[in-house]
């Protein structure tokens, strides 16, 4: 049973239209995820649906038992209540009753209650526990835990809380309102891992509909059941979550060109038996004629040339090999801000061409353990070194490297002034930065503009180690899966803070766990981290994940595909190492034929006899970590082109 419907819903931004001739039901029990790219209109068909933005054209119709609740991506709030007595907030009803049903108590407890006390104490009492009375504060604490709040911070007042924290108090409340159709705009933003799982675990056991906006491909995954795509001013419907939707979607463009190639080729035909039916100049040709052009006019007016995939960044990450395979090296690194410990014990090692992330709660100091590294903050303890001819670069999720009173142009231009015009613009292009946008302020972007540009400029400077923070934040699906395959396809060394987890099991060949007393290291993916980590939670959710309700992803499709997950980090460790080995046996080769040139060498048979025995067990394994290395590359290439 549908309890909310659009029908043919039109809305113009100024004389551009934003969308057209939206149409879609919601049932029920829907878990349906909202896709597109930045600016394609998510967030206004939101306020639309609940009437907070006027629409040019079409209805909403809405059940009589639909009851919307709406998260928005950008909250400010001050209060001075505390954090657990703000959640309380939407239970201000109930309360009420809680409190006619106490005072009606405390009279009956002095004694001689009339009859239609008692009944109504009996009235307010089954109402109370009906709607839930007896567990409404109890709800309200585990949802507030469940998002990162411990008992403490529960007391905290709102004022002084982050603008995530904030926004995770704004998402409680609505969790807790008993809406029937949630409206949640990118609710993954600002959430750690463990606060990210418990929502999947707490919408999945949801009853009621939802609509997701989100760039959280693996949580899309995990939640929802349908997808709607906003994209070139319409809305599309698929079954299943995001994988697939990519999927049939993909199947359903291939055919349509297919389709338009053979309209064309059909009508290209048909042309041809006209000016062959001319050639020869008959009555009865002319009456052929006629005919084969009304059959041209009607193909041509059911030929619709098929949508083209929106524009991509395309990134492509340049830098010189350093001359060892030990890129970075943290030791017994400690932190601590006002006499308290953010962290202590942190061994860190990165090697060369690895993809290492660096997972945590929010707080437990992945950025100030970056600012260490990039020597912005001195430790308490420990040091960090680098490998000779490391250049680092550092993707700040704060982009305070960018100049607000710059232009997009200038602020690239200033950074590198080799280039000239033409190459600027090029790179800009390339960004998606074009025509007028290249002389947009810095600070009038958008914070999926700004991030385009910090990545340019990062892309532009052939660092060889890149350390990352969030580096896919603020990034449209489209953008992001870019980056994972530029980064994928980077010579260099990266090492990233990020709460992506799609993008950790896609390129992730180590993890390193940061906890107050030190960082635990884990190989593979966001997968091998589940395993590892037996957090009730997360493995609830992961579960949840494998089996989502209704027909989204069948179980074989998603084990080939974890599977295949899993191959690309081994066969990418592989190659890595196999890489390394190849250039310390490549360099072991090169002393040894240099010693059986040196003419102090010369009279020494044994001496000679023994490099030559070693010279040959080198190029030997040369030969066969050679081969072992070409296999693995082209399963890797082969595997990632799927």
């Amino acid at each position: 049973m549908a309890i909310f419907n659009a029908k043919d819903i039109t809305l113009f931004f100024g004389a551009e239209m934003l969308f057209g001739n939206v149409t879609f039901e919601i049932e029920k029990n829907d878990r349906i995820g909202l896709v597109g790219v930045n600016g394609c209109g998510k967030t206004t068909l939101f306020k639309a649906m609940r009437g907070d933005a006027d629409y040019d054209a079409g209805e909403f119709v809405k059940s009589k038992d639909a009851v919307l609740g709406y998260m928005e991506q950008h909250v400010v709030r001050e209060s001075s209540v505390s954090v657990y007595d703000e959640a309380l907030s939407v239970f201000e009803p109930l309360m009420r009753l809680e409190a006619e049903l106490n005072d009606l108590n405390a009279e009956i407890a002095e004694g001689h209650p009339t009859p239609g006390q008692l009944e109504k104490q009996m009235l307010l009492r089954e109402k109370f526990e009906a709607e839930g009375g007896l567990t409404y504060r109890t709800r309200a604490m585990s949802s507030l835990l469940g998002l990162g709040f411990s008992p403490e911070e529960q007391e905290k007042p709102v004022s002084v809380l982050s603008g995530g924290e904030k926004a995770k108090v704004q998402l409680a409340k609505l969790l807790l309102s008993g809406a029937n159709l949630l409206l949640l705009d990118e609710p993954t933003n600002h959430l750690d891992i463990a606060a990210l799982t418990w929502l999947e675990k707490f919408l999945l056991d949801y009853r009621g509909a939802y609509i997701i906006i989100s760039h959280d491909r693996y949580f899309l995954d995990a939640v929802t059941t349908r997808t709607f795509e906003l994209e070139n001013k319409r809305l599309t419907a698929y079954k299943g979550g995001y994988s697939a939707y990519r999927k049939k979607k993909e199947e359903d463009l291939e055919i349509a060109w297919k389709h338009y190639e053979n309209q064309l080729e059909e009508i290209n035909r048909i042309k041809g038996i006209i000016e062959q039916q001319k050639r020869f100049n008959q009555e009865r040709n002319y009456i052929t004629i006629a005919s084969k052009e009304k059959q041209i006019e009607r193909l041509e007016a059911d030929l619709v040339k098929p949508q083209t995939l929106p524009k991509k960044l395309r990134f492509a990450f340049r830098c010189t090999d350093p001359v060892t395979d030990e890129i970075m090296t943290a030791k017994n690194l400690k932190m601590s801000f006002d006499g308290e410990t953010v962290f202590s014990n942190v061994n860190l090692e990165v090697r060369k061409k690895e993809r290492v992330f660096l997972l945590g709660t929010n707080g437990s100091g992945k950025t100030t353990l970056f600012k260490i590294l990039m020597k912005q903050l001195a430790p308490e303890t420990g040091n960090v070194t680098y490998g000779a001819g490391v250049k680092v670069g550092y993707y700040d999720q704060l982009m305070t490297g960018l100049t607000d009173s710059k232009t997009v142009m200038d602020e690239i231009w200033d950074a590198y002034p080799k280039m000239d015009q033409t190459g600027v613009r090029t790179a800009l292009g390339s960004f998606l930065f074009s025509g007028e946008d290249v002389f947009k302020k810095i600070g009038v972007l958008s914070g999926g503009e700004k991030a385009r540009v910090a990545l340019l400029k990062l892309m532009l400077s052939g660092c060889n180690l890149l350390l990352l923070d969030e580096p896919t934040n603020h990034l449209d699906i489209n953008s992001r899966e870019a980056l994972e395959n530029a980064l994928a396809d980077y010579g260099g060394t990266i090492f990233i803070i990020s709460h992506d987890r799609y993008l950790i099991n896609k390129i992730a060949t180590r993890l390193y766990k940061l906890s107050p007393n030190g960082a635990e290291c884990i190989n593979g993916g966001y997968d091998d981290f589940l395993a590892v980590s037996g957090d009730e939670t997360t493995l609830t959710a992961a579960k949840a994940k494998e089996q989502p309700a209704g027909d989204s992803i069948n179980k074989q499709d998603y084990n080939r595909r974890k599977q295949m997950q899993s191959d690309i980090r081994k066969l990418t460790t592989k190659v890595a190492r196999a890489e390394a080995r190849i250039a310390e046996l490549e360099a072991a080769i090169a002393a040894a034929n240099s010693a059986l040139t040196d003419p102090d060498n010369a009279a020494d048979y044994e001496k000679i006899s023994q490099i030559s025995e070693n010279l040959s067990a080198l190029q030997s394994e040369l030969d066969t970590t050679t081969d072992e290395w070409l296999t693995a590359s082209e399963t890797l290439e082969s595997l990632r082109s799927e």
